[in-house]
């Protein structure tokens, strides 16, 4: 009777074990500062992706502690509402606030997250609008917001472009590289211009394959800040999947911040590498994606 009594013991609390959430070590995700600006670009998978997802993104989100943050595949709005109230319960002092589009025909929206005590978001809009002009090039509209920062003027806009490969995507992504850079050529060619987003391709492809030549060849007008993640293989890519593996999450900077690059950092935030169950748990609970953040110190550049 003792054994059968320790059998059902063993069995019980494995079947308790088996039902604990994995653990997530967020101290060990610290990037952001509080003298420094951090700007982070996030596909978060279908969001909510699961029941648990909101709970752990806003977590992850107070422990990374970036102050603007793009996001890509915002499935539902009263689950975006609940990670927007989330975090102003968790972290009043920043005053978090958040838009998300809702355009998107399968509700893959764009949405942005921000600290209304950091920056002043002065205006948030889509850019080509256009459904029946702009579909192929642009299956999300990208997402611009304005905003300031420490009396500077900022242009920031979120992409999620054509996913998969295959000619006929890399095809409808170059229109997409040419579309923005000839919109920031005629509407902001002398502005501080930031693009991000799940560009969904490599910067590293050769170039009769590469959807960025419009940018990659203009190396004094545009650089992409995350290249040194992008030509090193055994770095943290952003999508870590042996059969698409690769680091498809950019972000791309106008000239007019080259020299504040000198003083800024670049990071794949590797959620996985301090989660339970690694990559398998982070692909069940949160997302496909990892976030990619950049840190400027513009106190070290004045």
């Amino acid at each position: 009777m003792k054994k059968v009594l320790v059998v059902l013991c063993l069995l019980f609390t494995a079947i308790l074990w088996s039902d604990e959430l994995p653990k997530i070590q967020y101290e060990n995700l610290k990037f952001g500062e509080r003298e420094t600006l951090e700007i982070m670009t996030w596909n978060i998978q279908n969001f909510p992706k699961s029941e648990h997802t909101v709970e752990y993104v806003t977590k992850i989100i107070r422990a990374i502690d970036p102050d603007v943050i793009g996001l890509q595949e915002i499935e539902s709005d009263s689950a975006f509402s609940v990670l927007l109230n989330d975090l102003q319960k968790m972290d009043a002092v920043s005053n978090w606030n958040g838009y998300r589009a809702d355009t998107n025909e399968w509700e893959l929206n764009l949405a942005y997250l921000y600290k209304d005590s950091v920056i002043n978001a002065d205006s948030i809009y889509q850019i080509y609008p256009s459904d029946e002009k702009y579909h192929q090039p642009f299956p999300r509209k990208p997402l611009l917001m304005e905003f300031t920062y420490s009396d500077a003027k900022y242009y920031l806009i979120n992409n999620h472009l054509k996913a998969m490969p295959g000619a006929k995507n890399i095809k409808r992504r170059r229109a997409a590289s040419k579309l923005l850079d000839e919109y920031i050529d005629s509407n902001l060619p002398k502005e501080n211009v930031i693009i991000i987003g799940d560009l969904n391709d490599q910067l590293t492809d050769i170039e009769n394959e590469n959807s960025f030549n419009v940018f990659l060849e203009q190396n004094s007008e545009y650089k992409f800040t995350d290249m040194h993640i992008a030509a090193d293989s055994t770095a943290n890519w952003s999508y870590p999947y042996w059969k698409y593996r690769g680091h498809i999450d950019h972000i791309l900077v106008s000239n007019e911040l080259f020299d504040e690059l000198e003083n800024a950092s670049v990071k794949t935030i590797v959620i996985d590498e301090f989660m339970d169950g690694g990559e398998d748990s982070r692909y069940k609970y949160i997302t496909d994606h990892r976030p990619v953040s950049i840190k400027f110190d513009f106190m070290k550049q004045n």
